[in-house]
């Protein structure tokens, strides 16, 4: 699968989302969410964990830097969309561990899973709250002897990201960061109605929702975009 360097942050372009899981379950990797603030502010350390594993365009600014480049036909990936994708396909092949939210949040996503996978095997989960350096031994010790096929992270970047590498030296899998999705699963944050994802406006959607929240990081990236135009990422 190639893949694109904008500001030294590398992009796969995957033709489609079932390439993408084959690349990252033929491969055991992590895979990261790619847009145009984690391209456009990118650090040492971000750019060096996104570069380490498999960064996907799941923001509009990060497919429309692939389509300057000439991949018309790359879509957007949403990462709230793709676990439930990797799920999907693999619930009956593959087991499955879960890692994130609030504890109700991830009961709720765990009952649902199995309500809508009646046959998924979930070995293992917890909350994203931890508190203690035992805690984090605890739960990768756990991992490390479940073994499971898939571990998905919902902690927000960076600490996710962190967090699965030092997961994936104890267990080698495919490791996902999923920020606050299993809140959208289970119905305690809403996604843009479906018109606006259809017509690739979910973040302009969310901004309108969100002024105060958002209005400040969109403006932060209008040098992004002015570059984007003209070709200097």
């Amino acid at each position: 699968m190639v893949s694109e360097l904008f500001n030294g942050v590398k992009t796969y372009v995957p033709k489609t989302r079932k390439e993408l899981m084959e690349y990252v379950f033929e491969h055991k990797s992590i895979l990261i969410a790619v847009n145009g603030e984690k391209i456009y502010h990118a650090t040492d350390t971000t750019r060096s964990i996104i570069n380490r594993n498999v960064g996907y365009p799941d923001g509009m600014g990060a497919v429309w830097a692939l389509q300057k480049r000439g991949h018309t036909d790359v879509d957007r990936i949403p990462g709230c969309e793709l676990w439930l994708d990797i799920i999907t396909e693999y619930h009956s092949t593959k087991t499955f561990y879960l890692v994130g939210g609030k504890e109700e949040v991830i009961e709720k996503t765990v009952a649902n899973l199995k309500s809508d996978f009646p046959n998924i095997n979930i070995l293992g989960y917890r909350n994203g709250y931890l508190n203690e350096d035992s805690e984090f031994s605890a739960l990768i010790a756990d991992i490390s002897q479940q073994k499971p096929d898939v571990v998905f992270v919902a902690m927000g970047s960076p600490k996710q990201e962190l967090v699965m590498e030092e997961m994936y030296q104890r267990h080698p899998a495919v490791y996902q960061g999923l920020g606050g999705s299993f809140d959208v699963y289970t119905g305690n944050v809403q996604r843009a109605p479906k018109w606006w994802i259809d017509n690739k406006l979910e973040g302009t959607y969310r901004t309108m929702m969100e002024p105060r929240k958002r209005i400040m990081r969109d403006i932060r990236l209008i040098p992004y975009f002015i570059k984007l135009i003209f070709n200097k990422l």
